[in-house]
């Protein structure tokens, strides 16, 4: 037991430092104590994220880290910026003295041209960046710099979409894999890429973001109260078209999607540059406008209505325009020398300063929180002394576009509390104790607690028979206990833990009898492991048991529906289309198994024999149908219901095994009134079914929430006091 108590030890991690106590004579004089604050433990960290909203002096702070990395290791860093941001940043430099002889300061599209290696640090602006590329290039970020020593990744909305996202920044600082990541606090929901954070991982989560970031939309945030940081009111003006219903409709449906959304801005274009136009004129001809569109033909046809409308003082600043041409025409909008500036978000919504500028249009609607988060923030930031009004033009075809805005706004917000909650929290990682609990009745007795200690309580050669699912590897994470066996950074440490429980089944089986293990393999993605394909966990886990005196009894393989599972998970391997344009990265569907093991040990002559089954209770057909070693009249919904394993915003209990597969074990491998234990009772699904075949029960669970389900669902087995039938 101590070994084991010191392998829990073990898996306790925190966030390693790798960087430097900086000397304060070091620090640009320019800069803020809360910037100071956030750069020394950037330093100190030697990899870390700083997410300061826009204004807050991003620019100086990534700067004086490049210099401070400069003078430590006499070489160079990089610092990787949007085009337009690029000059802006170089100014910046120069303005605050910061010494720029090591510093090279280029754009993400130049990458490809860039000897990475020669770096001894290396920055990002705007990281967030990161996730707008498509997967190549993200890759590429991350392995051309997996090996540079100094890593900053600045950003003022690091995660607006879901807080998964979190990962790509984790990937960058050699933190975690974003796969890891995922694994650890995240559950997917129906969908290839629908994460969400599980309820019991909240705390840990955002404790151990902030043991490498910080997220400040203020001073104040990072205990510095600070005047001039105050903003003036921000005023959001919606203005709704109605548009003319199509297909002979009273009404346009009100939902656009990623698939119609281009088509929908292309039809509603007159209508929405109209109402710009109204806006424009409505608005005192002294006071400065920046109109966001989405395509260049808007910006044309915009330009032909101002001139109509005797408005001549503007600019548009457009993509294929030449560097100079931006950074000229940005300045001088910036300088006030022109009233309107006509632009995309991608383009100019990074890192301008426009605080001369109080008024913004929207011309066109955009699903992309991050996009419009920015654009607004160029006006509204730290030193705009006027109310910033924002004018955002939404047609009737495009109403769900704001619910969506909204839903991914509150989510940025509830990550920026969370992060200031704990900013100095100490409080990531598992958790190291629990209290045990039991339930004694006369025909079951469960335990809330770690398997592979709680199991030291029943007696050698006890029990009947074993039936469980045990966690796949580190596949799933069901509690932030540290015992749990999904609480583990790789397949390596799964097993290792999962050893110590085999060595306790093998001791409290009688001999001569058997365990059932339900188990599937995994799927191993190009993201985390470099290849698409699968890993054997059952192999691996027969192996595992096999090593543990066990003998291999028998295998069977449980059918599953590949439609399913490609309605279900949207895997690539099973998608029709995959089929039609390169075969080789299809595959099968996953199968779910059954592998038998039987403890051989003594004299067999002393095995109590199993006659449970006769021509009675169980005529030759069945036997046909049971003896297959595929069953293929498993249904996946025969289970205990999933909604009693859920916690408000937990997961469901994952994969629980089919109440008809437990049926069938029972009746064929135990006798009536004898005992069946599992060592991860989950919602209770094999005491269930065993009390229900008029057996006795002994389980064990660890999470909290999932061991009083159980006992609820197991009373109920016990209220009904009836044996089903085998069929």
């Amino acid at each position: 037991m101590e070994d084991y108590k010191e392998f829990l030890k073990s898996k306790q991690k925190t966030h390693i430092e790798s960087g430097f106590i900086v000397p304060d004579k070091w620090l640009n004089p320019n800069l803020f104590d809360f910037q100071k604050f956030a750069l020394k433990r950037a330093l100190k960290a030697g990899r870390f994220a700083i997410w300061f909203d826009c204004g807050l002096g991003k620019t100086i702070t990534q700067l004086s880290f490049a210099e401070c990395v400069v003078k430590k290791t006499k070489g160079k860093v990089l610092i990787l910026a949007p085009l337009a941001v690029v000059n802006q940043t170089i100014s910046e430099g120069k303005k605050f003295g910061i010494n720029l002889k090591n510093i090279e300061i280029n754009n993400y599209e130049q990458l490809d041209n860039i000897d990475c290696t020669q770096y001894e640090g290396i920055v990002l602006d705007e990281s967030s960046i990161l996730k707008n590329f498509t997967g190549e290039t993200k890759k590429a970020i991350i392995e051309k710099f997996y090996k540079t020593p100094y890593k900053l990744a600045c950003s003022a909305t690091p995660s607006p979409n879901d807080l998964n996202e979190i990962g790509n920044h984790s990937e960058f600082l050699n933190i975690l894999d974003a796969q890891d990541m995922r694994a650890k606090w995240f559950v997917r929901d129906e969908g290839m890429n629908n994460y969400r954070l599980k309820g019991h991982a909240k705390v840990d989560f955002y404790a151990w973001v902030s043991s490498w970031a910080v997220m400040a939309t203020h001073p104040k945030d990072l205990g510095f109260n600070m005047e001039g940081y105050n903003l003036p009111e921000l005023k959001f003006f919606q203005h709704e078209i109605n548009t003319n219903a199509k297909d002979g409709k009273l009404f346009n449906e009100g939902n656009c999607n990623a698939t119609n959304f281009n088509s929908e801005i292309r039809n509603t274009q007159p209508q929405r540059l109209d109402k710009t136009i109204d806006i424009v004129k409505s608005i005192d001809e002294s006071e400065s406008i920046i109109i966001w569109i989405k395509h260049n033909n808007e910006g044309e046809e915009l330009q032909r209505l101002l001139k109509e409308n005797n408005i001549t003082s503007f600019y548009e600043i457009k993509g294929s325009d030449s560097p100079e041409w931006k950074k000229e025409k940005s300045l001088s909008f910036a300088n006030g020398e022109y009233r309107i500036l006509i632009s995309k978000a991608k383009i100019l919504g990074y890192g301008m300063n426009f605080q001369t500028c109080h008024n913004q249009v929207f011309a066109s609607p955009d699903f992309s929180f991050e996009l419009t988060y920015q654009a607004i923030r160029r006006s509204y930031r730290f030193g705009q002394i006027k109310p910033v009004n924002i004018h955002i033009i939404i047609t009737d075809t495009m109403e769900n576009i704001q619910s969506i805005f909204l839903r991914k706004q509150s989510q940025f917000l509830e990550m920026q509390n969370e992060m200031n909650k704990n900013i100095n929290s100490k409080r990531y990682g598992l958790v190291n104790e629990y209290d045990f609990k039991e339930y004694k009745k006369e025909n079951f007795h469960i335990m809330k607690g770690d398997s592979c200690i709680e199991i030291k309580r029943i007696p050698d050669n006890s029990v009947d028979l074993i039936i469980f699912s045990p966690p796949f590897s580190s596949l799933f994470t069901y509690s932030n206990y540290i015992h749990d066996m999904g609480n583990n950074d790789d397949h390596e440490a799964f097993f290792k833990q999962y050893s110590y429980l085999l060595k306790d089944l093998y001791r409290i089986l009688k001999p001569g009898r058997l365990m059932c293990c339900h188990t599937k393999d995994l799927g191993v993605y190009k993201n985390s492991s470099g290849f698409t394909g699968m890993y054997d966990f059952t192999g691996e886990h027969t192996k595992a048991v096999l090593n543990e005196q066990f003998k291999l009894h028998s295998k069977v393989t449980i059918w599953c529906d590949p439609v399913l599972e490609m309605q279900r998970t949207k895997t690539q391997r099973l998608l029709y289309k995959t089929v039609r344009t390169d075969s080789s990265y299809t595959g099968i569907g996953m199968a779910e198994y059954i592998t038998i093991f039987r403890k051989w040990e003594g004299k067999e002559e002393d095995w109590t024999p199993i006659k449970n089954l006769n021509p009675n209770n169980f005529p030759l057909e069945a036997w046909q149908r049971w003896a297959s070693p595929v069953w293929m009249d498993i249904k996946r919904t025969d289970v205990l219901n999933n909604a009693e394993g859920t916690d408000m915003g937990d997961e469901k209990h994952i994969a629980p095994l089919q109440l008809e597969v437990i049926n069938r074990l029972v009746n064929l491998w135990s006798n009536e009134g004898e005992t069946v234990f599992t060592p991860f009772l989950g919602i209770g699904s094999e005491v269930y079914q065993s009390l229900k075949c008029g057996r006795k029960g002994i389980g064990i669970e660890l999470k909290d929430s999932y061991f009083e389900t159980a006992y609820k669902n197991l009373c109920k087995a016990e209220r009904k006091n009836n044996q089903i039938s085998l069929f």
